[in-house]
Order: C-alpha cells, then sequence, then structure tokens
C-alpha cells in the first residue's frame, strides 16, 4: 500500500454528490494532482477488501487477475466519465494482481502502475531536497529497473511548483492523462514506475503549471536523446563496458602533477573535422580517423567541443539544452565511450568543453521548467545574458547546483573524460559581466563577484578531485580574478589550469604586426612573463580565435604568402617553448587559410602543397620534441624553470630565453628572430661549453623554409655573454625560431 503525500485534492474531488465521477472528471482534465491518493489499491481497514480504481481512456472492460493463479479477482465497473473503472478486491490480494484489459475486440494483460510503491528512497529524498545527492543522476531521469519481479522504468523529475506532471511518451500514445507521476512534496520530486517500459522508448514530460497550463519538457537527466527536431528523451540501459559485454569499469586515475607533465591539446569540433562522402561523421568513424591522426601528431590529449545535446547546431554545442545526453549528431552514448576507450587505447586523454554557465530559452529545455523560473533567476538583471541571448542558473539554488556538479561527475565516471574544460567562468564570477551600470544587481556586500556561482566553482573542483583523482580542469576565465588555479582551501578556486587569454591576445596582436613596427611592441612578447607563474596557464590558440571574421591563423599573419607561413611557424615554436600547456585548434596544424567552416570539414587538400604539408609536419616534431624533452614542460609552474637569455633585444626584434629540467642537461635554449632578416654572426650566451644541437629549425626546408640555419651543432666559446662565461655565435634565419640543446658528454 502506497502512502499519499500531504495534497489536498482537487476541489472537484471534493464533491460528496459523486465523488468517483468528480475523480474521472479531474482525471480526464488532466487536473489530478495526486494520482495515487485514488489509483491503485486502497485498502479499507473495517472490511479487509481493497478497492481499486484504474484510469484506462478508451477501454471497453477491465478485469483484476491474480498474477500467480490467472484467475479472475474482480470485474471493475466503469464509473463516472470515461476511462474510469473500480471494484473490490478480496481480502489480502491488494498488490497480487495484474489487469485484463479490453479495447473493444483488442484484449491486453497490463501491470498497473499504480500498485507500486516508490522510486525514490527515504535517504534519496532528503539528500535531492538538500542538494546533496553525489550522483543525482542514479534517481533523477529513466532506470530500467526491476520492482516487485515486475520490469520497466522508473522516473522522476524535479518540478516542485507544478500542479501535474506526466511521463508521455510512445508507450501511452503521448496522453499526459494516462500516467500522471506521484508528488514527492519533500523534495519537490516527480516520480513513476511504469511496468512494461523498456530500453528504447521514447517520453517527455507534460508539465502543468500553476494557471494551468501544459507544456511538453525533455528530461533534464536524459542520458540519450533522439535529438533536434523531436527533442523526446530515449530510455537507455546504464552505461556499460565500450564492448557492451557488461557495466563500465570504473577508470581510476592516480593522482598527478599535471603541472610537470608534457599537455599538448588538440581541440576538436566532432562535426566539421572530416565528413565522410559529405555526411556528419559519427563516434566510430572518428575513432578510427581521428585518434590515430592525433596520435601522430603527438598530442596528448583532445578536447572535444561540447558534445551535450543542443537544438542549434551552429552555437557548437555551446547552447545545450541536454547536459547529460551526449548529442545524437555523432551516435549512441555507446558509440562515444567506445570512442573515449580508442583515444586511451592510443595514450590520448579526453577533455570535454563544459558549459555551467547558461542554458538557451528553447520552449521544450530549462526555461519556466515548471511554469516558474526553477533553473534560471527571475529577474533578468540576474538570470539574461545579452552576448549570447541565454539564461543564467541560479548558482544559490540547492537543486540546481546539485544537477550541475552532478553533470561534471557523471561525464567523468560514465564516460571515462580526463578533464573538463569550463567555458565562460569570467561571465559567472561577476554579475556585472557584460552589463551597463544600473542593470546589474550587487552581491548582499555591495559589490560585483557572484559568490554563489565562486562557491559553485569551488565545489565542483572539490568533487571531482575527491572523487575521481587525477582529473584534470581547466577555466577558461579572461580576467584578472585572483587564484583560479590555488587551492579551494586558500580561497582559489581550485581549477588545475587557466587558459591565458592575456598571452594569445598579446602574441596574436604582435605577429599581426608589420615586422618594421614590431620593435615598438616588443613587451607584447616579454609582458607574459610577468605573471606566468601567477596561475597554471594554457596558452590557447582555440576554435575563438577562426570564427566570426576573425579569419584564420594564417590569415593574421603579416607579409606575402611566404612570409605568412614563416610568421606562423616562429608563432608555434615560440608558443611550444614558452611556459604553459599547448592547445590548438583543429586545422591550425594545416596552415588553413580560411577561417573554420563548421558547416564543412577542414581543407585536408592543402596537404598536396609542400609548403602547408610542412606546417603539419613542423606540428608534429614539437609536439614530439616538447613530450621528450623535460626542460619544455618538467617546470611550467617553477620560475626556476625559466630564464631570459636576452629580453630587451627590441631594435632586433629577436627574442632569446633558456628553459631548463631538473638535470643539468635537461636545458634548451630557444631563440626567435621575428623579422625577415637574416643574422649572421648573432651570439648568445649559454650555460656550458661543448656542443649544442640544433634540434628545431623552423626555417628548415623540411617545413618548408630556406633551409638556412647552423649545420644542425655549433660549439659554445668561452667568451662571456649575457651573464654566462660561455657563449655561441648563431646564424639566425628570417622569421624563425631555433631550439638548441646541450650535446651529453660522453
Amino acid at each position: 500500500m502506497c502512502l499519499s503525500p500531504l495534497q489536498m485534492p482537487s476541489p472537484d474531488l471534493m464533491s460528496p454528490a459523486d465523488p468517483e465521477r468528480a475523480l474521472a472528471l479531474s482525471l480526464q482534465q488532466g487536473r489530478c494532482r495526486d494520482p495515487f491518493s485514488h489509483l491503485g489499491p486502497h485498502l479499507d481497514t473495517v472490511s479487509g477488501q481493497a478497492t481499486l480504481r484504474v484510469y484506462l481512456p478508451g477501454a471497453t472492460a477491465v478485469a483484476a487477475h491474480s498474477r500467480h493463479s490467472g484467475e479472475t479477482l474482480a470485474e471493475l465497473a466503469k464509473c463516472g466519465s470515461e476511462g474510469l473503472f473500480a471494484g473490490k478486491l478480496p481480502g489480502g490480494t491488494g498488490a497480487d494482481y495484474h489487469l485484463c484489459v479490453n479495447y473493444g475486440a483488442h484484449r491486453m494483460m497490463l501491470e498497473d502502475p499504480y500498485r507500486f510503491g516508490p522510486w525514490l528512497g527515504d535517504m534519496d529524498v532528503w539528500l535531492l531536497a538538500e542538494g546533496q545527492h553525489l550522483r543525482p543522476w542514479q534517481k533523477l531521469g529513466a532506470h530500467l529497473v526491476t520492482l516487485d519481479g515486475v520490469a520497466g522504468t522508473a522516473f522522476a523529475v524535479w518540478a516542485p511548483h507544478a500542479q501535474r506532471v506526466s511521463v508521455v511518451g510512445d508507450f501511452n500514445g503521448w496522453d499526459g492523462r494516462r500516467h500522471p507521476m506521484r508528488w514527492r512534496v519533500e523534495c519537490g520530486v516527480w516520480e513513476i514506475f511504469l511496468p512494461g517500459v523498456g530500453a528504447g522508448a521514447l517520453y517527455k514530460f507534460e508539465v502543468m503549471d500553476a494557471e494551468g497550463q501544459c507544456t511538453l519538457k525533455g528530461d533534464p537527466y536524459a542520458r540519450r536523446s533522439e535529438g533536434p527536431p523531436g527533442n523526446a528523451a530515449w530510455v537507455c540501459e546504464a552505461a556499460s563496458s565500450p564492448d557492451g559485454s557488461g557495466p563500465a569499469p570504473a577508470t581510476p586515475r592516480p593522482a598527478a602533477d599535471h603541472s610537470a607533465a608534457p599537455v599538448a591539446i588538440y581541440e576538436v569540433h566532432a562535426g566539421s573535422w572530416r565528413r565522410p562522402g559529405g555526411q556528419m561523421p559519427d563516434w566510430d568513424f572518428l575513432a578510427a580517423t581521428l585518434v590515430p591522426y592525433v596520435a601522430d601528431l603527438g598530442f596528448t590529449h583532445i578536447e572535444l567541443l561540447p558534445v551535450s545535446e543542443h537544438p542549434f547546431y551552429g552555437s557548437w554545442g555551446y547552447q545545450p539544452t541536454g547536459l547529460y545526453a551526449p548529442t545524437a549528431r555523432y551516435g549512441s552514448p555507446e558509440a562515444l565511450r567506445r570512442f573515449i576507450a580508442t583515444a586511451h587505447a592510443a595514450g590520448i586523454k579526453i577533455i570535454l568543453d563544459w558549459v555551467p554557465g547558461h542554458f538557451p530559452s528553447d520552449p521544450h529545455a530549462l526555461v519556466s521548467f515548471d511554469g516558474t523560473a526553477l533553473y534560471e533567476h527571475a529577474d533578468p538583471r540576474e538570470g539574461f545574458h545579452r552576448d549570447w541571448n541565454t539564461l543564467i542558473y541560479n548558482f544559490g539554488r540547492n537543486e540546481v547546483r546539485n544537477f550541475l556538479v552532478g553533470n561534471a561527475l557523471f561525464w567523468v565516471e560514465q564516460y571515462g573524460v580526463d578533464g573538463l574544460r569550463v567555458d565562460a567562468v569570467a561571465s559567472m564570477l561577476y554579475r556585472d559581466y557584460s552589463r551597463p551600470a544600473g542593470e546589474w544587481i550587487p552581491n548582499r556586500d555591495g559589490g560585483r563577484e557572484n559568490y554563489e556561482a565562486i562557491n559553485f566553482l569551488r565545489e565542483t573542483n572539490d568533487i571531482l578531485h575527491r572523487e575521481a583523482a587525477g582529473v584534470v580542469t581547466l577555466a577558461e576565465e579572461s580576467t584578472a580574478f585572483p587564484r583560479v588555479t590555488g587551492a579551494t582551501a586558500q580561497g582559489g578556486l581550485g581549477f588545475d589550469f587557466k587558459w591565458n587569454m592575456g598571452w594569445m591576445n598579446d602574441t596574436l596582436a604582435y605577429f599581426a604586426l608589420d615586422p618594421l613596427y614590431r620593435r615598438w611592441h616588443h613587451e607584447r612578447i616579454t609582458f607574459a612573463m610577468m605573471y606566468a607563474y601567477s596561475e597554471h596557464f594554457v596558452l590557447p590558440l582555440s576554435h575563438d580565435e577562426v570564427v566570426h571574421g576573425k579569419g584564420s591563423l594564417l590569415g593574421k599573419m603579416v607579409g606575402d604568402p611566404w612570409q605568412k607561413r614563416a610568421n606562423l611557424r616562429a608563432l608555434y615554436a615560440l608558443m611550444w617553448a614558452f611556459p604553459g600547456k599547448k592547445l590548438m585548434f583543429m586545422g591550425c596544424e594545416l596552415a588553413t587559410p580560411t577561417e573554420w567552416n563548421h558547416d564543412g570539414e577542414l581543407d585536408w587538400g592543402l596537404l598536396e602543397d609542400p609548403a602547408h604539408a610542412g606546417v603539419q609536419r613542423l606540428v608534429r616534431d614539437l609536439n614530439h620534441t616538447y613530450r621528450t624533452h623535460p626542460g619544455l614542460h618538467a617546470r611550467d609552474a617553477d620560475p626556476g624553470g625559466f630564464s631570459w637569455i636576452s629580453a630587451d633585444d627590441r631594435d632586433n626584434s629577436i627574442f632569446s630565453f633558456m628553459r631548463f629540467g631538473h638535470a643539468a642537461h635537461e636545458q634548451m635554449a630557444v631563440i626567435c628572430n621575428l623579422t625577415p632578416v637574416p643574422r649572421d654572426g648573432y651570439r648568445i650566451g649559454v650555460t656550458h661549453g661543448g656542443a649544442w644541437r640544433e634540434c628545431m629549425n623552423t626555417d628548415s626546408a623540411h617545413y618548408g623554409g630556406t633551409n638556412a640555419g647552423n649545420q644542425g651543432r655549433v660549439v659554445a666559446e668561452p667568451i662571456p655573454m649575457h651573464g654566462q662565461p660561455w657563449s655561441i655565435s648563431l646564424h639566425l634565419p628570417p622569421l624563425a625560431v631555433i631550439w638548441l640543446a646541450p650535446e651529453p658528454v660522453a
């Protein structure tokens, strides 16, 4: 027997004249808020019998049969309006029945969903109400379960201000009258177990708001979507292993010092890397093509632009409506898991772009979910993004914060991803972000910081690093907010890395200058070292730099076609030698002359041109040298891992510096000549004598250059220079960067 929540029935149910008719009318009109109080078996303790009521629109006759013997327990009589049937069950058989239903000449045997008890346990209810359910996706959404020996699907959705919520789907004719849900007043969740509903069923929630208006809503916790334009969710199996043979294995990640590891990230939009036959790729195609390509180029990570379901393809995933569901455009959730497993087998880690800062106002999704501003703020001064025409999550609401924190852990645990890059962190941190004066609401102290968002980010990072040791989190953050990568216990946000937007803007601005004028902008390169150790940084050349009319990276370079490619090669070699982890958007390795088009694929035909193929070879060699030479990564977070050789040769636009590892031989001298004038006999100081090997020269003919250089090695002379007792004389090619490593002493 199910206990009913403490809810008053609809006014029409209180009519003493004909309560059965009133109930039938309420059910028929979809206004019954508390169906479990009326439907299913209800025991009369005096008579010992149970009154059974069922609502089956279209049925012509209904009987209750014993689930064990098959005998007829009761013939149910029609009562009230069409669809409501009632009868008496013998004592002790209140849950021992199933229904034999006639629809004209057609007969069906059905389980009655209103005879089953609650899906949510007491602890679930309490944790959900407190916003402390570590894995809320395990209870909310749709779950294939067996209750009382009967297989079916348990549905649950948070909608505390709704007047009624029903599950609708292809299993009930999308009729919201058939399966109104149980109201759990303690936590604002609606739930129901539907026997016989299996994997592959499509469903939505029909939500009636306080004004009696009904809206079809997608499941916020849906784990698989049919994709636009239908926007229904699939009932799906729990996560399984990549080969489908069993449950998904836990992926233990040993705690790691990410700051000391080589990290070279290849940023990918899955839909436009390659399009086989002009068609949208799927995850299996990308596993077979993208993964080996990235491995060959030497990248350590693939970062995927958001893969959560999103209605508008042109948003690239940054306006998601289904945070728990991989977009259906590229295949099933199992296919995504296979892709990730393939990457792991190739030694490549996966980072997902994650968008917890805002969501679109598509009516089928989160906006006004139960008729109120539930996930968002009611006041547009807090809840509306002018830049993106999106809504801002209410981070101060327990259930919303739980929804988002749980989602972060979901991707790590259920898909085995190795990291999350959090989008638009700056927009979350400040209440006045992109808002004019008078159109934002200060915090409780009168300031601009968004305390609720700050606490949310700290909680997310703490939980991820506690529950999934070794996972990495990265912040796209463009302001001077302090300690983004600082420990939360010391007042930081707890991220592992922050995108260095200042370095990106300054460096690209420098390379866009005519070399004649670069001497007056020398600090655009040197300034980044003034703050290089204030955070743990990633140096990003991301998708944001090659869209919306900004042109390609090659297009940003100055000069004729040869000079543009030479500048680009120099930019890449400078970036790979500079302190900080590396990120490159797909196609930049091809020296693409046009900006990214998400409706097409990369221009792979460029590789038929040796000049473009040379840039790709350079990126491959940069990655492999970077990964194998500790001096280029092992002390990224240590100021002792870097020193300028000469930071002030602005007249020649030459920059030279040293990178150091932990051992004496783990050194790299980096010299950048950023004018088209070759320099012969250019001398720099070095730490010790002996031979130095030229292990990178961007002017090599192998990369499309003139093949000028130092014949592969130079020998240091005991001539003091730049504060060092030794120095070497170099030929510096035009618009080129060379790397020199000391040869080991025999």
